[in-house]
């Protein structure tokens, strides 16, 4: 059984995502402070931990940032209600495999613990494709040692074909993957695909073409 600490202050909200997990298969240890995270975090049998950052008795990063130090490779989802991209660039580079801003929907969370839970992420990981280097740390697309600036949907759904690469890929997985959220809409996936291959296009990549399989989806596929 996958086995998660949660480290959240908000007893609603902890209360919350406790049932709701476990209403999903998942265990869930859910805890409000830094103290006793750094207690449960020496357990061997964690999958996952979901981490806020304001809490009582200090900065979720600070959390991070040790345990990174001591060489554990757990998984990290940062919640975060901060509307800066400061503190969440900080603490993908400390080393966090995704984040998710407060309100969020269940959907969303799950579909990343999903991914954060089947294969972690490490900080060093690269993936390439073709001609294209992803660094996942530092959400970055390159090509001919030059990054290919992407949104933050863009990458995410590159990311997710590259892993996903010579099968068709439906609209409605990408919405599930995606979370659908409010602003995610099935429509709203033609043009994501569509600035992805623009984007692509203008960089000079030929390597790879994304594709329509009709009334299906699209493949990622080495031409």
């Amino acid at each position: 059984m996958i086995e998660i600490l949660l480290v959240e202050d908000d007893p609603i909200l902890g209360r919350g995502l406790q049932v709701g997990l476990e209403v999903e298969g998942y265990k869930v240890l859910w805890i409000d402070d830094l103290k006793t995270a750094l207690k449960f975090e020496i357990k061997n049998d964690l999958s996952l931990i979901i981490l806020d950052l304001n809490l009582p008795d200090g900065n979720g990063l600070d959390f991070l940032k040790k345990i990174r130090q001591s060489g554990s490779q757990i998984p990290v989802i940062i919640l975060t209600a901060k509307i800066d991209e400061d503190s969440v660039v900080e603490g993908l580079q400390l080393g966090a495999n995704d984040y998710v801003r407060k309100p969020f929907g269940q959907k969303e969370l799950l579909a990343r613990i999903k991914i954060a839970t089947k294969e972690p992420l490490k900080r060093e990981q690269q993936i390439r494709y073709g001609d294209i280097l992803l660094l996942i740390d530092q959400r970055k697309v390159i090509f001919n040692e030059k990054e290919i600036t992407m949104e933050r949907r863009e990458f995410d759904i590159l990311n997710y074909f590259i892993q996903h690469s010579e099968m068709v890929v439906t609209r409605k997985s990408l919405l599930d993957f995606l979370g659908n959220e409010n602003e995610i809409y099935d429509r709203t996936i033609d043009s994501h695909i569509s600035h992805i291959r623009s984007r692509l296009r203008k960089a000079g990549v030929r390597s790879i073409q994304l594709t329509s399989v009709y009334g299906v989806g699209y493949r990622l596929e080495k031409k």
